[in-house]
């Protein structure tokens, strides 16, 4: 590991001050989580209990998850259940929409389980989704954080026609570490994926990942370089935190002025926005990067 990652981090023995959070409050954040509790409404930000969920809700933005709950992948970090998914709601769509215009959301960023099962990869309803919020709520910006759909130009072609304000894919670690933390999924397709999407219409492109799995600076640097190489023109950098004790295990924790390094490597780089920080996730600040 490098000098300076090995100065600025802490080793995994009991959360540090930076990533205790204050509970969410305020009359915009109390309002919302009425609506979402007396529709029941389904929201990321709820069920993936995010320390920055007062902040979005009070800046009007809130993250949805399409396709069910269920994933076909088995993904190392991520608490979400493994196993067979639920039959496609076709309604879900509507659902989304109504969802948004409930809750008054000006910038809705949508992302969904992947669904290798489906021919289509859940294509379809990504495109239908878009295409719902737009017509309920025409003012609404939109993020699509889209998970890899193998690849397959087809799938990543009826998001593009859709045109959200932004098309995100999370690379989620760096090339060495992405066999044991993304099992399915490939580096090299990942970047793919985000070059295919900037090169064919993509208003603008986006990448996370997490830090603390064992990756040295060098290595985050090198990941940041790969997406500045496709394009890339927003990255959120954050602190990985272990969902179970079936999940990996956090290696180290990033002091903040480590995240603070690499959010000035960033800028220097290129990327229009640098999202870097203990609490940093993928919709973190998400309204700002539609500028």
């Amino acid at each position: 590991m490098s000098t300076s990652v090995a100065e600025n981090v802490l080793p995994p023995k009991g959360k540090p001050k930076w990533l205790r959070v204050k509970l969410p409050t305020g009359k915009k954040y109390t309002q919302l989580r009425g609506l979402v509790d007396k529709y029941d409404l389904n929201t990321i930000c709820t069920s993936g209990s995010c320390p920055n969920m007062g902040e979005c809700w009070g800046e009007g933005t809130a993250t949805f998850m399409i396709l069910g709950n269920i994933c076909t992948r088995s993904c190392g970090f991520c608490g979400v259940r493994t196993g067979r998914p639920e039959t496609v709601d076709w309604a879900e769509p509507e659902k989304v929409a109504r969802s948004i215009k409930i809750m008054n959301i000006k910038h809705a960023v949508l992302t969904s389980v992947d669904r290798d099962d489906l021919k289509d990869m859940g294509s379809i309803i990504w495109a239908e989704t878009v295409k719902a919020v737009r017509r309920m709520n025409p003012e609404t910006t939109m993020e699509t954080l889209i998970p890899d759909f193998q690849g397959i130009s087809t799938h990543l072609d009826r998001i593009i026609k859709v045109a959200p304000e932004v098309i995100s894919h999370n690379m989620e670690t760096v090339k060495r570490l992405t066999r044991e933390v993304r099992i399915q999924a490939k580096y090299e397709r990942s970047l793919e994926v985000l070059d295919y999407l900037k090169k064919n219409g993509a208003n603008r492109t986006k990448s996370g990942i997490m830090l603390g799995l064992g990756e040295e600076e060098n290595e985050v640097i090198t990941t940041m370089e790969d997406l500045r190489k496709v394009d890339v023109d927003v990255i959120t950098i954050g602190q990985y935190l272990q969902p179970s004790k079936k999940h990996l295990p956090v290696k180290q924790f990033i002091l903040p002025e480590q995240f603070k390094k690499y959010e000035e490597i960033g800028l220097e780089m290129g990327f229009r926005h640098v999202e870097s920080g203990a609490l940093v996730r993928s919709s973190y600040k998400a309204h700002k990067h539609i500028h």
